[in-house]
């Protein structure tokens, strides 16, 4: 019994143990080893990966297409006692056999397949067993057409662009990253402020509860300040539920444990650069560095090397083979082999006419390179209105983050103000509601604002990939 009750114990322990260090394990991560940390565990960073080793593969299967293949064979045959016997020189054997092989020179010998012959039959002709033989060959082939040569070229076009998505996903993951790590900096932010406002708000509700006790305020003052108190409360509940939210997302995105406890080092002032930010309206845009833009390119190549394709089915296909055989018998005596060792080919062919089917698919090709063409050059056009209009939006983003954040300023402010004057009871209850209804909006517009300028400057970074 004691030693269960040990045993119990270790376990029990053990178990508090794992606990603990499950809820203990914590990411304290940076902006950027978030970013890399994403990069590394992503669910669509590694598949973007796999696209990238599937491409190769293709592409060496394309190749290996081009190069000699090798095989080798074993074929085994037994006559199941059967021989091969030749009539006598001179005798005439037409009643007999109902057919019969000319040699040339040699004359005209009736060939027959029998059981093995018959004391009665030897004495009139000899007789070939036809013993187990088996046949073990080895052949190796070549065949080299145009379309193989083209399809590499196509499969090296196709890595390309796999290549490009890849970093496309990758810099779509880490501007998803910093909007999820942004936004949680900033809800934290926000929560900070609404528990500031909320204990001023506190702070005021008591000293007008104090008022109403000693008779030098009425009630229905005070009951506007704890309603204000209790939406103060509501909403930073809200705001919480919201921040852990975001975390959430945080994890998914980071493709970490769904249950590990995340710790962000970077502050917002850090990430949001204002100088960094105006020094992105002044850089020009290089269409040739944006990831779409590179996509319609090898797009173009690939439309274009599609008619190459196409003509390709004009060409003759060449092939060569060379094969080895060594053929044993595995009877007493040694078999008839007519089996040569060595054996060299080859073989050219060359299409003549096929209905006009290869005319049409190279009309076909071509337009559909002219399409590619005309897609790329309207993707050009749009991707400069983009341009501007990001540039638009990073501008009007940050003049409204300098307003609201002087705002933010003035309306604290004001609130202090009032909530002094109200002490001294030189200000009512509803100028306090109406100034910790402006603080409130006031702090709402300001983090709105910071998201903008964030939102803004990841677009025109994506857009430039800087």
């Amino acid at each position: 019994m004691k030693l269960k009750r040990v045993i119990v114990a270790l376990a029990v322990t053990a178990g508090f143990s794992y606990a603990s260090a499950q809820e203990g394990t914590a990411l304290r991560l940076s902006l950027e080893e978030a970013q890399q940390y994403a990069v590394e565990h992503n669910a669509a960073m590694q598949n973007a990966d796999l696209e990238t080793k599937k491409a190769e593969l293709s592409r060496w299967k394309t190749l290996s297409t081009m190069l000699p293949q090798v095989k080798a064979g074993f074929d085994y045959q037994n006559m199941c006692g059967y021989t091969m016997n030749f009539g006598s020189r001179g005798m005439d054997m037409s009643s007999m056999m109902p057919e019969s092989v000319t040699l040339g020179t040699l004359g005209t010998f009736p060939l027959t397949f029998n059981y093995p012959a018959t004391e009665e039959s030897s004495e009139s002709s000899s007789g070939i067993a036809m013993n187990p033989s088996g046949t073990f060959s080895i052949t190796a082939s070549i065949a080299l057409t145009g379309a193989q040569i083209v399809g590499t070229m196509l499969q090296n076009i196709a890595m390309k662009m796999t290549d490009i998505s890849r970093q496309q996903t990758e810099q779509e993951t880490r501007a998803n990253v910093k909007n999820v790590y942004v936004s949680i900096l900033v809800m934290e932010q926000t929560v900070g402020l609404l528990d500031s406002s909320l204990a001023n708000m506190e702070r005021l509700a008591a000293t007008s509860q104090s008022a109403v006790d000693v008779g030098a305020s009425e009630q229905v003052d005070a009951d506007k300040l704890q309603v204000q108190v209790a939406s103060l409360r509501s909403s930073i509940n809200s705001t919480r539920r919201s921040l852990q939210m975001l975390r959430n997302s945080l994890l998914l995105q980071l493709g970490a444990d769904v249950d590990a406890q995340i710790e962000l080092t970077t502050t917002v002032d850090d990430i949001l650069n204002v100088d960094n930010a105006a020094q992105l309206l002044s850089r020009g845009f290089d269409i040739e560095r944006n990831y779409n833009y590179q996509l319609l390119e090898q797009n173009e190549k690939l439309a274009k090397s599609n008619v190459t394709m196409a003509w390709m089915d004009f060409t003759p296909t060449l092939s060569a083979y060379y094969q080895y055989s060594a053929k044993t018998y595995f009877g007493k005596d040694e078999g008839f082999n007519m089996t040569p060792p060595n054996m060299v080919g080859a073989n050219v062919s060359l299409p003549l006419f096929s209905s006009g089917t290869r005319l049409a698919n190279i009309k076909s090709a071509k337009i559909d390179y002219q399409e590619a063409v005309n897609n790329k050059r309207q993707a050009e056009d749009g991707l400069r209105v983009q341009y501007n209009q990001l540039r638009y939006d990073l501008a009007t983003a940050l003049e409204t983050y300098d307003i609201q954040s002087r705002n933010l300023e003035v309306t604290q402010r004001v609130f202090n103000n009032v909530a002094e004057k109200y002490r001294y009871g030189r200000a009512s209850s509803l100028e306090v509601t109406t100034a910790s209804t402006d603080i409130i909006s006031a702090q709402s517009n300001y983090i709105q604002a910071v998201m903008s300028v964030v939102s803004a400057q990841i677009s025109l970074e994506n857009l430039l990939n800087n």
